[in-house]
């Protein structure tokens, strides 16, 4: 449940849908998805380069 809320966040069919006329949430919430994308990333990078010791 609480996975295919994250991927539904991040699906990028939804990320440049009209989800909010207010402009400033619609700022925070792309906000939110960079910064929720370069978390993973950097998960990702480590999780790799602790394969890789």
């Amino acid at each position: 449940m609480f996975l295919k809320r994250i991927l539904y966040y991040l699906n990028p069919t939804t990320l440049f849908g009209k989800s909010d006329p207010n402009v400033n949430m619609r700022f925070m919430h792309g906000i939110n998805r960079i910064s929720i994308l370069m978390f993973l990333g950097c998960v990702i990078l480590m999780a790799v380069r602790a394969y890789l010791r």
